[in-house]
Order: structure tokens, then C-alpha cells, then sequence
């Protein structure tokens, strides 16, 4: 095969002769012959989206170079760079105006977070917004009058010919009146719009992928002008006939009056820095896997792909295998043996590998037909044989002396990931979700009859199952501690039941006969005098008495918690518990086995992450942190940790990037293969997508490229909720965060003046401006005089001043009608400013409807279906509750998992009233909404928001009033890491309704109410969306008035009585 020369070229910027573009993560310069390019630029952050001035002298680009994308402009020549923005949201660079202002596009200064474009003179500085809303790229045409613009941004997720409510369309604007839509025609993408001799031409996915188009000045007359079909036409630029385009990582220039198109052969005359080879100096940012050898003296420890054999004690720290570009996962000890087994890549597939640990590391494959991914293995205790389970749901025992695998056992509902084995490696215990009432199971294989039984009932969930030392008893968790910590449904905000403390330890009398080890002695039992003699595994014969055996269950006393992770040994039980505090942590817990005083849970170990008992029960390994401890499992308390800490001080090694590469697209794939929830990926030849692209790795110069091409490759699913991002992606030296004061700042020649304080809800001063104070008197309109001593007037921005002063106290010099004044405030983050932005917009829309309505319709806005937004829901809803009319507004909702929850409150209904002497009266269910629903909707509700519209609709609980929705409804797994951590998120649970049709993906939930927030009206402070609903609820109101019935009279029982 041809070898491909290295460069992956992104953001092509032309102007005459000259190409500019992206590589490496630096701007390069070359010719539109192609050639030599030469580097513009080598700051360690990013520089991309450049753009080249009309006179052909600058570049505009966005650089990276204290950690937030912000707009710079540097001589096409060569020169330094200079800072035009200090934003705090994220600014990219769009074109260049004909009288050489810089078009940029950010979210800076909205309250509902929706990108505009801005206008700004690179030499003074005074910049202007462009008044719409939603518009995301943009071109001016000769005259400088008319804008034609992309209205919405990119929407996230990798697909091909996406036609989701986000879709990207381009408008047309005269600056006077609204603007109007010109390739609404077609349903799919239109973007990138570039004007030329009367016409716009444009990237359209039109006939497939995204290819070259033109239309006339109205919409009209399109034709197609490229025609790749194997990869899509990227980012592309014009100047003068001339078109510049990306396509593969390559650049093409089409000539538009020859109406043909070439390939640049560019060579970067580079050192390639970035793919040499590379010192992980932070090893345990990357573990992904621990164990603990059966005698507790060495751990295996699994990172970024590798495994390392490291001493509890003193002794070597050394890799196991020193092959590139092969991924090892779960790597685990095998008793006796000298070897380790661990999952593998090198042959395509990960199969499970026998490595041995001397001087040759020599490896074995055990497994080698597998067609899905498998997941960690479980060697028996005599290293016999080992139990495994894979991404297909099914379980499978390999001998590892002849390397025959069976399939024993395969799962309707979720994979079987872990197996406890009994001492004597002839039984072995699992949970499986095996009923349709979604309870765990836990199940026992017997190996000498093949067979699989189960052994607690499916009417509660049971897990983490272990077995005594002697092979008697099986111990496990189950959550069958139900006591609601709640007692009532009276009381605030609808108290609801609540388990705190669910799960308790019980155990398995497995021969019959048995007496609980923790039940005190009597007369019939005396203690015993001397303990028995530890049991050998070697010699156990263990025989299950398997009738009867759910009736032997006995309760170990100790206190329920919400509990993970049972070990046991002779005389202890080990337990993980989970603490819900403010933030979630975990302790290990520690419980003797004894009669002889109750039994009582000891907490070895606060704010851990895990830990492992060795075979012999002698040894806990304890993950905290990024540490490992190891102690005798005698230990009641912990003292000297340092002690007991293992030493990785030493702990570094290399790696090659180009075969970490490879290896990552390669693993990419896979996992979107085998998590995908269709098995047949929506039709794709995914077999000969992998060829396509797996040539392109040649190409790529760093993490970010290799990102570009896995997007591409994942793209060919069509299917939302695909997430490329993250990685060992390299970054300036330098992140410093502006300070913010929760306001925004104006110019007036050269002075600095608060324009805007934003407001939020008084009743929440936690959340409101630092300006804000009560104690302060700091208006709009006063100006900025000094921050710390330092002089604002003449400052670029005000924000340049606030630069690493983030969350703390600064002094305020200010003044009002010529008279100085001084304050002290804490400043914000900029992620604190956004949110209080976004604060802002949600209350003055909850003032608005307040004052339309006249008090007799609610308001409340959900940003996502988190556990926050929940949080929110409880703030914003049980105040309206008992309102005539209700605006549910999920607009921007950017998704999460919590619909059920809020559904199923507005599911409640009002059925009889409780009524006392002289009060009013109230309805049982006690806070349900009994009037009229509206919920509101636009292009950027995602994922678990547009599942809550379709829930509203299907219900018949209101009515949905907006704009098509995202599309996103394949929800998606985060566990499919590539070894530098990055990601290519996988869709992996598809909706469908009871009618049997896919719900939502690729399409959108339809409003029952089409209306459109235009971009100009928008930006100018009218909300028609809500407008319309306040309309539509006064009619429902008027026409179908919320009453609550009179009570009847109260009955006079003396009547008639004889």
C-alpha cells in the first residue's frame, strides 16, 4: 500500500495565492499549489477557525492559550499574536467583513444560552453584536448589506445526513426586518455559507454526505458541484472563485468557473513533535484495573492499556507485556502459575491471554473466536478453568489447559460481570437479573454437572455473593430492609417514601444443619473450647444440599446500610458502603464473626474507592485515591497508613502515540460496534468502514485529529447521542480563569461602565450578584474606576483585569456623579456568571407570566433532567401547584434520566377534598396540578427533554407548544473509555412506543403547536413561544374553568332519628 504522507488538515483559510489551515494544532502557511507549508504558530493550545483578512494581511483565529477558545489575530507574514476578546464563554472565529472587522460567533452576554454573532475591529477594538439569535456562521454579500447566516450551531453529535429539529439551515438577513429562511426546502443540513458573483455556495448533505452546493440569492437554482461519496466535504472558505475545502484530512481547491476541483500536496516541514514518544509522568490518572495475588504480596495493576506488576512491599515495579499498540484489559493473578490473564486487542478482537511473569513474557491466547467484546475474567482458585462474561449477555466457562470454551448461561437483561467461586473450584456464584420484574438474582453454577440454579428469590434484589473459607455458608447482600425514613405524605413538597438503608447481610446454610456463627451459645450449645482447624481448599469436597436450601437463610445481625462488595473470611465479614452526604463517598466496613457479643460494623477506611481480599484471606488491598494500601486483614484499626502504603513513586513509562492511535481507532470502533443497540448498526458496512479509515491514522499529528477521524468514522451509524471528546489532547501551559461580578460591562470612549446587573430570585441571595449585596449600593450606570488598584479606563476589557481572580475577594474602586466610592466583593467563575445568566432569563420569564396572567398561571424552566434540575423542579413547582394553568418550559433542556419522576407527579389527581370546620379545603393526591398544562419546547431540547414532550403528548397531559426537538432518543453509555480516557459514546438502549415504532431518534418529538422564535424578534426581546402560551392558556382557562367543588352541606344526623 501507497505510504500516506503525514499532515491531517482542518480549518482551511485562502486569500490569494495563500492557504492557511490547522495541523498539529498550530496555523501553517502554504501556497494554493501546495507544497511546503510553513508554521505560523506553536503555542502548546490549539489555534483553529482562521480566517484571512480582505487585504490579505491578518489572520483571525481562535487560540486556546489560556485554556478558553478566545479570539486572536496574527500577520500572515509570522508575528506574535494578539488578544482581542477576554469573553467568558467560548468565542470562535466566522469571516471577515469588507471593511475589515472580524466576525465571530459566542454565547457571551445571553441568558438563554444561544449563540449570536458579534462584529469587532481588530485595530480599536469597539465591538457590536449582530441583532439575531441562533446564528452561528455567516457572509456578508459585496454591498456588505445583506448577511447570510447558518441559524444554529453544530448540535453535538457525530451523524451523518442528521434531520433533528437542530438541524442547521442558512437564512437571509437585511438588517432591518426579520430575517427569512432560504434552504428549508430540505430538511437536512445547509451551513457554511460563501458568497460569490450573485450566488451562495454552501456545504449540504443533499444526495448523502456533505458535499459543495450553490443556490441563487432567493434559495433557488441549486446545483451540486462536488461529488465525494466515501468522506464528507468539511470546513471550506472562498475567496475570488476560489473555494478551499477539507475532505479526509486532505484540502481540495475548487475553481467554481472551471467547475473542477484538486488536491493540495502539502508536506509540513516539522519535527511531528507531538507523535514521538511520550512519558506518562501520572500512571494512576489512567488505572482502570487493580488485583491482588493470592498470597497478598504483589498487585497487577491495569493503565492506559498496559499491565504492571508491582510489590505490596519492597520490591520490583515492572511492565508484563512491551507490546505497542496492543490494549490489555482486566488483568488478573492465577494461583500457582506465574502468569497472569488479561484481555488483549492484538489480534482484532479482545481475547482473553495467559503472560507469563518471567524473564521472556511469554504470552498464550486462551480465547480466539470471540465476536463481541468479553469482559473481565474469573480464574477458579486451582487455576483450572475461568468464567467470564461478554457484551451478548452470555456466560462462558474456558479451560485454560486445552483453551475449549462453552457457553453456560446467557442474560435477557444486563451482562453478567462478576463471579465469586467457591474454595474448592467447584461452584461458582453470580447475580443475574433473570425475571421480568427486573429483580438480581444470585445463582450458583455446578461445574461437575453443568448445571445453574438460583438461590434467593426473585422478590428482592441479591447480590455480591461470598463464600466461607470452609465452603459451608454463601453470605451476600439484599435489599430487604424496608423502612421508609419518611413517614407520611404530609408535610412540604409532597413527602414521599424513602429507603435510606436498604440492604442487610444474610447468609446460606449450603449442607444443611448448620448453626449461625453469630448466634449466642445456650445450655444445648455451649462455646466452643478450641476452634476448629482451618479448612485446606485443597482438600474440601464440598457437596450443596440443594433442598430446602432457600429455607436455611439466615440474617447476619449487623446495622443495613447501603452496601457493595461482601468479603469473608474466617472471622470477618468486609463491606463497601455507599455514604450519601453531600457528595457521594464510600467506607469500608469491617464485622467480626463472633457470638460472643453482638456483632458490630467497624469502619476500617473513609472516603475510599475500593478494595480486594487475597485468595488466602490474609491480605486487603485498599484503593483511596490514587493510592494503594495493603494490611493484614487482622487489622481492627488503621494507623500508620504510610506504613501500609505501596510505593509507585517510581512508577512512569512511555508510550508510543501513532500506535496509541491506531489502536484507539481501531477500539473506537469496536466498542461502537458491540454497544450499539442494533446489532446490525443501522444497516453500515462497518467491516469495510474500519478500511476506509484506519489508513487515514497515518495522517494524523495529534490527539485532537485522531478525534476528528473517530467522529467521522461513528458518524456512519446515523444515530444520536454520539459523543466524541476528550483524550490525551495536548493544552497550553497556562489556565487562568477570568474573575466575573455577575454584570455586564459597556464602553464609552475608553471608560469602563456597569451595564447590566443581572437579577435573579431575591428569595435565593446565595445565587444573586456579588454587586448585589444588600449592603452595597452598587447601581447600572456607575463607572469602573479600579480593580485592586489597578486602573480599568483605556482597558481592552474589563475581564483582562480579572484574570486568575476567581472566587475571591477584590477591592472595587467605583464612581457616581463624579463622587468615589469603594467596595470589597468575591468574584464569580465563569461558569457561576453563566448560570446566573441563564438564572436571570428563567426569572423574568416566571415574573412575566406572573404579571400576564395576573398570579393565575405558573412558570417553571427545567435546564436538564438531572438530580439538580429535580432539586429545581421541587423549587420551582410546589409554589404553582394549585395554579389554573401551568408553563412547563424545557426549552434548551439539555437531557439526563429524571422524567419518570416529574411525569408521574403531574399523573396525580385531584379525587377527593378534605374539608374541616372553617378552613378551605385541599385535595387528596395531596399536591397534584389540577389545571391546564403547557409545555414548551424548541430545536435545542434533547434526550431525556424531548422524552418528557412525548410523555405529555402520549399522556394526555397537556399541550406541547414550540418548535421540532433534537432527536436523540438511543440513550447512551459513558463506559466505553479509549486507554487515554477519552471517548466515542456509544447509543445503546433504543425507544420504541406500544405500537411498535422507534420513538423520537433522527427526527424530533412535533409540538402539537408549531411556533418559531425568529431570530431577529428574538433578539429583540419577544418570546413568541411563550406569548402564544400565556394566549393559549388564558382561552383553556375561560373555556374550561378549574374549580374546586363546593363542599356539601354538612349532614344533620339528629333528623329522623327514632
Amino acid at each position: 500500500m501507497k505510504k500516506i504522507k503525514k499532515g491531517y488538515f482542518r480549518f482551511p483559510a485562502l486569500h490569494g495565492t495563500s492557504v492557511v489551515f490547522t495541523g498539529e494544532g498550530d496555523l501553517w502557511r502554504c501556497s494554493v499549489e501546495g507544497g511546503d507549508a510553513q508554521r505560523l504558530t506553536s503555542h502548546h493550545g490549539s489555534e483553529t477557525h482562521p480566517r484571512i483578512s480582505p487585504d490579505g494581511k491578518w489572520i483571525a483565529f481562535t487560540g486556546k492559550y489560556e485554556g478558553f477558545p478566545e479570539v486572536f489575530v496574527v500577520p500572515l507574514c509570522g508575528g506574535r499574536p494578539k488578544r482581542l476578546t477576554y469573553n467568558i464563554d467560548a468565542s470562535f472565529v466566522v469571516n471577515w467583513t469588507r471593511d475589515g472587522r472580524i466576525l465571530y460567533r459566542s454565547t457571551k452576554n445571553t441568558t438563554l444560552p444561544d449563540v449570536r454573532l458579534f462584529l469587532i475591529d481588530p485595530v480599536s477594538l469597539q465591538e457590536e453584536p449582530v441583532p439575531l439569535n441562533q446564528a452561528s456562521e455567516g457572509v456578508y454579500d459585496d454591498a456588505g448589506r445583506i448577511l447570510y447566516f447558518t441559524r444554529l450551531p453544530f448540535q453535538g453529535s457525530h451523524t451523518k445526513n442528521y434531520k433533528g429539529g437542530s438541524v442547521e439551515q442558512i437564512w437571509k438577513f437585511d438588517g432591518k426586518k426579520e430575517a427569512e429562511p432560504l434552504t428549508e426546502d430540505y430538511p437536512g443540513t445547509s451551513k457554511n455559507p460563501m458568497y460569490y458573483n450573485k450566488r451562495l455556495y454552501f456545504l449540504s448533505d443533499r444526495n448523502g454526505g456533505l458535499n459543495l452546493w450553490s443556490m441563487n440569492e432567493s434559495g433557488k437554482d441549486l446545483k451540486q458541484h462536488t461529488f465525494h461519496a466515501a468522506f464528507e466535504v468539511r470546513s471550506a472558505d472562498h475567496y475570488k472563485g476560489q473555494i478551499l475545502y477539507q475532505c479526509a484530512g486532505d484540502l481540495y481547491l475548487y475553481d467554481i468557473e472551471q467547475d473542477n476541483e484538486k488536491k493540495l500536496e502539502i508536506s509540513l516541514i516539522s519535527d511531528f513533535d507531538q507523535t514521538r514518544e511520550k512519558w506518562i509522568e501520572n500512571p494512576s490518572d489512567y488505572i482502570e484495573d487493580y488485583d491482588l495475588s493470592p498470597d497478598g504480596r504483589s498487585l497487577l495493576l491495569t493503565a492506559r492499556g498496559r499491565i504492571f506488576y508491582a510489590s505490596a512491599g519492597k520490591g520490583r515495579l515492572f511492565q508484563v507485556s512491551q507490546k505497542e499498540g496492543v490494549r490489555y484489559k482486566h488483568a488478573v493473578f492465577v494461583k500457582n502459575s506465574g502468569s497472569c490473564l488479561a484481555l488483549s486487542d492484538e489480534k482484532d478482537e479482545f481475547e482473553f491471554s495467559r503472560i507469563l511473569f518471567g524473564k521472556s513474557q511469554k504470552e498464550t491466547r486462551i480465547t480466539g473466536k470471540s465476536k463481541t467484546i468479553n469482559l473481565k475474567g474469573y480464574p477458579s482458585p486451582d487455576g483450572s478453568v475461568m468464567l467470564y462474561g461478554d457484551k451478548d449477555r452470555r456466560v462462558w466457562l474456558a479451560d485454560l489447559k486445552t483453551d475449549e470454551q462453552k457457553e453456560i448461561v446467557r442474560s435477557d437483561y444486563e451482562e453478567v460481570t462478576v463471579f465469586a467461586w467457591s474454595p474448592d473450584s467447584s461452584f461458582a456464584a453470580f447475580t443475574m437479573t433473570a425475571a421480568s420484574n427486573l429483580m438480581t438474582q444470585i445463582f450458583l453454577y455446578d461445574r461437575k454437572k453443568n448445571e445453574i440454579f438460583p438461590v434467593t428469590s426473585e422478590r428482592y434484589h441479591s447480590f455480591s455473593p461470598a463464600w466461607s473459607p470452609d465452603g459451608k455458608w454463601l453470605y451476600f447482600l439484599s435489599d430487604r430492609h424496608l423502612n421508609t425514613v419518611v413517614p407520611s405524605p404530609w408535610g412540604p413538597r409532597q413527602p414521599e417514601p424513602y429507603f435510606k438503608n436498604p440492604d442487610k447481610v444474610y447468609m446460606l446454610d449450603l449442607t444443611g444443619g448448620q448453626r449461625s456463627p453469630f448466634l449466642e451459645n445456650d445450655e444445648l450449645q455451649p462455646a466452643e473450647k478450641k476452634k476448629k482447624e482451618k479448612d485446606d481448599a485443597a482438600s474440601l469436597h464440598m457437596v450443596i444440599k440443594r433442598k430446602g436450601l432457600n429455607e436455611r437463610l439466615w440474617e447476619v445481625p449487623v446495622r443495613p446500610g447501603l452496601f457493595s462488595d461482601l468479603q469473608v473470611t474466617d472471622d470477618r465479614l468486609f463491606i463497601m458502603e455507599m455514604v450519601m452526604d453531600e457528595e457521594m463517598s464510600f467506607t469500608l466496613n469491617m464485622t467480626k464473626i463472633q457470638n460472643e457479643k453482638p456483632a458490630e460494623m467497624i469502619t476500617l477506611c473513609d472516603k475510599c474507592n475500593g478494595f480486594l481480599l487475597s485468595a488466602d484471606k490474609k491480605k486487603i488491598l485498599l484503593k483511596k485515591n490514587s493510592h494503594f494500601y495493603v494490611f493484614d486483614s487482622t487489622l481492627d484499626k488503621i494507623d500508620q497508613w504510610d506504613d501500609i502504603k505501596v510505593d509507585l513513586s517510581s512508577w512512569r513509562f512511555s508510550v508510543n502515540p501513532v500506535s496509541e492511535w491506531a489502536q484507539m481507532l481501531k477500539d473506537a470502533w469496536r466498542m461502537e460496534r458491540d454497544y450499539f443497540y442494533d446489532k446490525e448498526l443501522h444497516g453500515a458496512d462497518y467491516e469495510h468502514l474500519l478500511r476506509l479509515h484506519l489508513p487515514l491514522v497515518e495522517k494524523v499529528t495529534d490527539r485532537e485529529e485522531l478525534d476528528d477521524l473517530i467522529a467521522m468514522l461513528v458518524s456512519e451509524l446515523r444515530a444520536l447521542h454520539t459523543f466524541v471528546r476528550g483524550g490525551d489532547i495536548r493544552e497550553g501551559r497556562e489556565k487562568i480563569n477570568i474573575g466575573c461580578l455577575g454584570a455586564e460591562f459597556r464602553e464609552e470612549e475608553g471608560h469602563w461602565f456597569i451595564g447590566h446587573i443581572y437579577k435573579t430570585d431575591p428569595d435565593l441571595p446565595g445565587k444573586c450578584s456579588p454587586l448585589l449585596r444588600p449592603d452595597l449600593d452598587i447601581r447600572e450606570g456607575d463607572e469602573l474606576i479600579a480593580f485592586d488598584g489597578i486602573e480599568v479606563k483605556g482597558e481592552q476589557s474589563p475581564h483582562r483585569l480579572l484574570r486568575g481572580k476567581v472566587r475571591c475577594q477584590i477591592i472595587l474602586a467605583m464612581k457616581r456623579q463624579g463622587k468615589l466610592y469603594h467596595a470589597v466583593v468575591k468574584t464569580l467563575s465563569p461558569e457561576d456568571e453563566v448560570s446566573m445568566r441563564y438564572a436571570e432569563w428563567e426569572y423574568l420569564k416566571r415574573l412575566a407570566v406572573e404579571k400576564e396572567s395576573g398570579g393565575s398561571i405558573g412558570y417553571l424552566h427545567l435546564r436538564a433532567m438531572g438530580r439538580d434540575d429535580y432539586n429545581e423542579w421541587a423549587r420551582q413547582f410546589y409554589p404553582v401547584f394549585d395554579r389554573k394553568g401551568l408553563i412547563i418550559d424545557v426549552r434548551h433542556n439539555r437531557g439526563g434520566n429524571i422524567d419518570s419522576w416529574i411525569v408521574e407527579k403531574l399523573l396525580r389527581k385531584a379525587w377527593f377534598y378534605w374539608k374541616a370546620r372553617d378552613s378551605a379545603p385541599h385535595w387528596n393526591m395531596q399536591y397534584a396540578f389540577t389545571g391546564h398544562l403547557v409545555v414548551l419546547c424548541n430545536e435545542r431540547t434533547a434526550s431525556d427533554g424531548e422524552a418528557f414532550c412525548e410523555a405529555i403528548k402520549r399522556l394526555k397531559l397537556g399541550t406541547v407548544i414550540g418548535r421540532r426537538t433534537w432527536g436523540g432518543e438511543i440513550w447512551l453509555s459513558f463506559n466505553n473509555l479509549l486507554v487515554d480516557k477519552g471517548i466515542a459514546s456509544a447509543a445503546q438502549m433504543g425507544v420504541y412506543g406500544p405500537e411498535s415504532e422507534w420513538l423520537i431518534e433522527g427526527h424530533g418529538v412535533e409540538p402539537d403547536i408549531d411556533v418559531d422564535n425568529l431570530p431577529f424578534e428574538t433578539y429583540q426581546g419577544k418570546d413568541r413561544q411563550l406569548e402564544y402560551a400565556l394566549g393559549y392558556l388564558k382561552n383553556k382557562i375561560r373555556e374550561h374553568p378549574v374549580e374546586i367543588p363546593e363542599a356539601p352541606q354538612f349532614p344533620n344526623k339528629t333528623k329522623n332519628r327514632k
